[in-house]
């Protein structure tokens, strides 16, 4: 089953099955790994990587996503591909002699998905291949919010926009729908959260919503979880934007509207 993400900023791992450089792991950041991993495979004038080039061919065999910006998946790039410069990896071990590059890579982004400031964001680690995969490390799970998945991912294809005349029903997105649970202010399509439960209608603004959950850590920048505001059931902040980008039509605009009250704050140091 291959999935379709909109707003597309990853991270991946690739492995040479070169017999030459077997073994040899790339870490690179990317808006879509099909045609990434082709350019890699194609060589350094065909756009891919000096250090890729002629040491192929390259399997992408992890990747991480769900990054809100290209500017934060390639703070996490440099850091995975630096563990050692980085000021949040200090207290990662240098890999051992019994350690293949791959097993190494992998304890790396275990640790980092660990650490702030990427511990809050709502990631997901992704093998693409099943025989490369591995577990989480016991005592380098994730939060609960960066789940493990499976299978191939495809950056999804962006519509053409319908020129003015043209724009029809989709332009609802710009009125209010209802008002919001926390503020009591009209709410739009856009700026809309929804609890994940089927049986609760609590609906407010993502910022509003954030800010209750932060409440208990208001030193944090984003929040991780919290109680829904009316049915009090717990609900993963990772896991509300995720359904928030799937069910809603112009990826552009979620991500605009979920990550912009961060988006300066996000530009974390490595």
């Amino acid at each position: 089953m291959v999935v379709e993400v909109e707003q597309f900023f990853g991270v991946y791992m690739l492995f040479s099955t070169n017999p030459k450089f077997k073994g040899r792991i790339y870490i690179g950041f990317t808006v879509d790994p099909e045609r990434r991993v082709g350019q890699h495979n194609a060589g350094r004038h065909r756009g891919g990587a000096r250090k890729t080039s002629g040491r192929g061919p390259w399997e992408m065999v992890l990747i991480i996503h769900g990054f809100p910006s290209d500017i934060a998946a390639l703070r996490f790039e440099w850091a995975w591909q630096h563990p050692h410069s980085s000021r949040r990896l200090t207290h990662v071990p240098r890999r051992t002699k019994k350690e293949s590059g791959l097993q190494f890579h992998w304890r790396v982004v275990c640790n980092m998905l660990r650490a702030p400031p990427w511990h809050r964001l709502p990631l997901t680690a992704r093998w693409l291949r099943q025989e490369y995969w591995m577990d989480f490390e016991p005592g380098l799970q994730p939060p609960l919010h960066i789940p493990m998945a499976y299978g191939i991912v495809r950056a999804k294809k962006k519509e053409k926009k319908q020129p003015p005349s043209a724009v029809t029903a989709q332009e609802d997105d710009d009125v209010a729908k209802g008002s919001c649970s926390l503020c009591k202010r009209p709410i739009k399509a856009t700026e809309q959260l929804t609890c994940l439960h089927p049986a609760c209608v609590m609906t407010s603004h993502m910022v509003c919503l954030a800010k209750r959950f932060l409440r208990a850590e208001p030193s944090r920048l984003l929040p991780v979880e919290g109680q829904c505001p009316a049915c009090r059931h717990a609900l993963l902040w990772g896991d509300l934007i995720r359904h928030k980008k799937s069910s809603h039509g112009d990826p552009e605009e979620v991500t605009a509207a979920t990550n912009g009250h961060w988006a300066d704050q996000l530009q974390i140091e490595p």
